[in-house]
């Protein structure tokens, strides 16, 4: 399993999920300015880089996939 390339709606199916996290960590970043609970903008800093990483390690694979289709 050395060659493994991404099925066109896995490829669309990874910019979706990409698309979600982008959009639930900008929710997460601006309202971290809006809350006043310390305890609750510590989980909301944990979540946004969280979704930093998960946004980091799906973009590799969508990546990998759009060179494949490029070709």
């Amino acid at each position: 399993m050395e060659n493994e390339k991404l099925a066109f709606h896995e490829t669309m199916e990874t910019h979706e999920i990409i698309n979600f996290k982008t959009i639930s960590l900008m929710k997460s970043k601006l309202m971290q300015g809006i809350c006043f609970d310390n305890d609750l903008k510590a989980l909301m800093e944990k979540d946004v880089q969280q979704s930093i990483m998960a946004i980091n390690e799906l973009k590799s694979f969508y990546e990998d996939a759009r060179t494949n289709y490029i070709q």
